[in-house]
């Protein structure tokens, strides 16, 4: 008779067999694909990652639960950055997004490139255009072409002003949301449009401005459970790239909110209670519409938080190439591929996703620029270890500090950590390593000359000041829209004193970017 321990091994190795014949399948497997972004969350704010504590994330931490968290996932330190990796499988550098958008009309940032403030012709002060380079090969478009329906829903962050470079200029289906940094979540208005030191209307669907009531985060959440159900029945696969504002700033309690607004705490947890519930309609919505099994769900997060204590145990914030600045949350779900509540160690970079999904919808690897990231199809489904051993997360040139992982350490600047034994980069031992801060430092040398030349950018914003962003959205500006922008406008200080600015002067130094919580940098 054949004992009962025997049997158990036998069922445990038919379930093994079963496993690796289903991961098998996963290139060329066509999933859906729902990628959600949040802005500025720090590591330790899901529950996920602080499991001692109460959590303000019950639905991100199911998805965890669910799904494979990754342990050593890494972006950029800002916003732009990091999307542009994420689009083009390449590191910013390349594309120059290590400079954002906004940077053009900031006269201490175009210092930084021996630009000075451009003018009009009628001499008033405006911004230089800058955005994703239209010539980049975007995922978007890959998926595209391997016949997926694509969408953008959130922000974009990587061009407001001409039609190229708007998300449906890129590659995307359909557009909903905002083009620029960061927008106040009621009024749907940019602060400023630096170097116009006045609010902007920017709120579209499919690059045309939409008047909507409501908080920005819900109405992502709504337009994306719509864009889901519109899917049903429809064999063409999905990529949807719900790229959330919150928790970015500004501060604004979403509705419901009984705490105090003064109480700047109280007003973070329930922005991240608010994108919790938005990231659980979104999860409901995909089981309910029947796209669970064959849907990959990724959530992540594109850069630090503001304030250091959301980064712990890490060091820095956002803006810093500190772990607090660049490793983020991030969970992979798909059932009967990924193996629920399990994470997993080694090095994964935000532009590894560009050669994952490709793999995973069948489609054309070949292109003519060549990308960074690296295919994790192996290592997220099949138990391998992540064929990345580093990561250049900035270079000479860009506006923060040069920085390079490679393996266990990491050189920033002059300083160099060994992050396997001193994640809270508390200990720099570059005087113990000096031949590896020498390897390192030519590496970023090297790597920091393969950028391509800048250009003088002759193209400029005009109007300096729009009530709406876009180009093409100038013409026949509603009423609505020019009420709204001008209640806003309204309500700005007029006047300035010598020297300071509605905005943040470019970052100095490792140190130069720690936060207050209200302003993205503050100059030391």
């Amino acid at each position: 008779m054949i004992s009962r321990r025997l049997l158990l091994l036998f069922a445990v190795a038919f379930s093994v067999l079963l496993e690796n014949a289903v991961l098998a399948d996963a290139p060329g497997s066509r999933p859906n694909i729902m990628f959600v972004l949040a802005d500025d969350m720090g590591w330790n704010q899901p529950g996920f990652n602080h499991p001692e504590q109460a959590s303000l994330t019950p639905n991100m931490d199911k998805l965890a639960t669910e799904g494979m968290r990754l342990n050593e996932f890494y972006t950029h330190s800002v916003c732009a950055p990091t999307r542009a990796a994420f689009l083009t499988g390449r590191y910013a550098f390349r594309t120059w997004s290590d400079w954002r958008t906004e940077d053009f009309g900031k006269p201490s940032y175009l210092a930084k490139l021996g630009l000075e403030l451009a003018h009009t012709k009628s001499g008033e002060p405006t911004r230089r255009i800058h955005a994703l380079d239209t010539n980049e090969r975007t995922i978007a478009e890959a998926l595209n072409e391997a016949g997926y329906f694509t969408a953008l829903l959130g922000k974009w962050h990587l061009g407001e002003w001409l039609p190229e470079h708007l998300p449906m200029g890129q590659g995307f289906d359909y557009q909903y949301g905002h083009y620029a940094w960061g927008i106040d979540y009621y009024t749907k208005t940019i602060v400023h449009n630096a170097p116009a030191r006045y609010a902007v209307y920017d709120w579209h669907r499919n690059q045309q401005p939409v008047n909507e009531e409501g908080y920005a985060t819900d109405l992502i959440a709504d337009e994306t459970v719509r864009l889901i159900e519109s899917r049903k029945g429809n064999d063409e696969p999905f990529f949807m790239y719900v790229a959330f504002n919150a928790v970015h700033g500004p501060l604004n309690p979403p509705p419901g909110f009984q705490g105090d607004p003064s109480d700047t705490d109280a007003v973070r947890d329930a922005m991240l209670e608010s994108l919790d519930r938005a990231v659980g309609r979104i999860e409901e919505a995909i089981e309910k519409n029947g796209f669970k099994d064959n849907t990959l769900f990724i959530f992540a997060n594109d850069n630090g938080p503001v304030l250091e204590e959301m980064s712990k145990p890490f060091r820095g914030t956002k803006n810093t190439t500190f772990e607090g600045g660049v490793r983020q949350p991030c969970v992979i779900r798909w059932p009967g591929h990924v193996a629920p509540g399990t994470a997993k160690d080694g090095l994964v970079f935000i532009a590894d996703f560009f050669p994952t999904f490709i793999t995973l919808a069948g489609g054309n690897h070949q292109q003519e620029r060549p990308i960074d990231g690296l295919d994790m199809t192996g290592a997220f489904f099949s138990g391998e270890k992540s064929p990345r051993n580093e990561i250049i997360y900035d270079v000479a040139g860009s506006v923060r500090l040069p920085t390079i992982r490679r393996g266990d350490f990491k050189l920033m600047g002059d300083m160099l950590f060994n992050i396997q034994e001193d994640p809270s980069e508390q200990t720099d031992v570059a005087i113990k390593h000096p031949r590896l801060v020498a390897e390192l430092s030519e590496r970023l040398d090297v790597v920091g000359k393969e950028r391509p030349p800048l250009g003088d950018k002759p193209l400029l914003m005009d109007p300096p000041l729009p009530y709406v962003y876009g180009a093409n959205e100038q013409e026949d500006v509603p009423q609505w829209l020019i009420e709204k922008v001008e209640a806003v406008r309204a309500t700005q200080p007029k006047e300035w004193p010598p020297g300071e600015t509605p905005w943040p002067k470019a970052p100095q130094g490792a140190e130069a970017s720690k936060m207050d919580g209200l302003r993205d940098e503050i100059v030391k």
